[in-house]
């Protein structure tokens, strides 16, 4: 009932009755994102993948924790990896959602990279969606996402050159 706390404490105790088991581990890293302990969370992350190291939720899941700890490069890696296990990945959601912890920038970030994974998915109307929000946080701008080559695949989409046009009035 997120009491996020408590699901801390009842996971630690999950783990050291199970430790071979990478849901556990990745739960614990979604909880200690939730309470901002980004290094935690990326211990877990990487314990987890450890243990099932196709898992392409950890993979994302890992590389959202180090885009909040401003590790874009890493963060990237790790998407890029997730797709490469479930290209569906960035596609599925959640019925159950703990709030997102992020500040608006790291929320950017998140969607910035995220708009990467979606354009290597052939996801293309995602991809602007989620640049479009990433602009609204403030992470990138138009000339910046116009000038990188991971969007060139977008480049003639109607949707796209809106987006970009609405956010570069003349």
């Amino acid at each position: 009932m997120f009491n996020l706390d408590e699901a801390a404490r009842c996971y630690e105790q999950a783990r050291k009755l199970d430790p071979k088991n990478a849901v556990v581990m990745n739960n614990l890293g979604t909880v200690y994102v939730s309470l901002k302990q980004y290094s935690k969370a990326e211990k877990a992350y990487r314990k987890a993948l450890k243990l099932d190291p196709k898992s392409a939720l950890v993979h994302k899941n890992l590389g959202t924790a180090l885009l909040a700890e401003h590790k874009y490069k890493q963060g990237w890696q790790e998407y890029q990896s997730a797709l490469a296990d479930d290209p569906e990945i960035f596609r599925r959601s959640n019925t159950v959602r703990v709030e997102n912890p992020a500040s608006v920038q790291e929320r950017g970030a998140m969607n910035y990279y995220m708009a990467k994974g979606c354009v290597r998915a052939g996801q293309t109307e995602r991809a602007v969606e989620l640049l479009r929000m990433a602009i609204n946080e403030g992470f990138t701008t138009p000339k910046k996402i116009a000038a990188d080559q991971e969007f060139a695949g977008l480049r003639g989409i109607p949707e796209f050159e809106q987006m970009l046009a609405a956010q570069n009035p003349q």
